[in-house]
C-alpha cells in the first residue's frame, strides 16, 4: 500500500533543465509539505548526492548530458541495491520502459502525465511498489507480446552503447563515459550490429531514429 502524503520523504530530482526541476520540485513540495526535495542537473551530480545522502526515492530523467539516465540508474543500484528509482521521461516507447526496469527502476512515468500521477508514483515507489502509468503498461505489454522492436534483443549495456553510437559518440568517448575499456565497447558494437543485422553506422542511426531512441 502506498504511503500517505503526510509521511516525510527525502527525494532526489534529477533533470538537466533548471526550469523543469523547479516546476516539479514545487509540485512535489506542495503535494507533500513534509517532503524534502533535492536537485541534481546531471547523472554525475546525482551519484555524488546519492552517495552522501539518504534518499527515499530518486526521480530520474533518462535524457541527461554526459552520463545518461540509464547508466546513472545502474550505478545508483550498484551503490545501493535497495535504491528506489522512479524514471520520469519524455520517452514512452516500450523498449525504454523495458530497459529501465531491467536496470533496476521501480517505476516509470512520462513527463506528459498528469501532475497527480507523479505524486502517486513517488508514494508507490517509496512504499516499495512497482509503478507504471496505465498507458506505459499497455505499451510494454503490446511490445512484449508482438516482439515489434528489434532492440528488445539487446542487453542493457548493448542498448546504452547503441544509443550513444546513434548520438554520434566515438568508441573512445563511450569507453570513457561508461568507465569501460575501448575493446569492450568495440566488442559490444560488433555484437549490436550482428544482432540487429546492421552493416554500418548509417544503418544504426536510421534504426535508432525509427525506434525513437534519438531524434532525426
Amino acid at each position: 500500500m502506498s504511503f500517505p502524503v503526510s509521511v516525510g520523504l527525502r527525494l532526489l530530482l534529477v533533470d538537466d533543465h533548471a526550469v523543469v526541476r523547479t516546476g516539479f520540485r514545487r509540485l512535489l513540495e506542495q503535494a507533500g509539505p513534509s517532503w524534502q526535495v533535492c536537485e541534481a542537473e546531471s547523472g554525475e551530480q546525482a551519484y555524488v548526492l546519492f552517495a552522501a545522502g539518504d534518499f527515499d526515492v530518486v526521480v530520474l530523467d533518462l535524457s541527461l548530458p554526459g552520463m545518461s539516465g540509464l547508466e546513472t540508474l545502474r550505478r545508483l543500484r550498484r551503490r545501493a541495491g535497495n535504491a528506489r528509482v522512479l524514471v520520469f521521461s519524455m520517452h514512452d516507447q516500450g523498449v525504454f520502459v523495458e530497459q529501465a526496469l531491467a536496470a533496476g527502476a521501480q517505476g516509470y512515468i512520462t513527463k506528459s502525465s498528469a501532475p497527480q500521477v507523479l505524486v502517486d508514483a513517488v508514494l508507490a515507489v517509496a512504499a516499495g511498489e512497482r509503478y507504471l502509468h496505465e498507458g506505459l503498461a499497455l505499451a510494454l505489454e503490446q511490445d512484449t507480446a508482438g516482439g515489434e522492436s528489434a532492440l528488445r534483443n539487446l542487453s542493457a549495456r548493448e542498448f546504452e552503447i547503441f544509443r550513444l553510437l546513434a548520438e554520434g559518440r566515438c568508441t573512445h568517448g563511450i569507453a570513457a563515459l561508461l568507465n569501460i575499456s575501448y575493446k569492450t565497447v568495440a566488442n559490444h558494437a560488433c555484437s549490436i550490429k550482428d544482432k540487429l543485422g546492421l552493416s554500418n553506422a548509417a544503418d544504426l542511426t536510421r534504426l535508432a531514429i525509427r525506434e525513437g531512441v534519438v531524434d532525426a
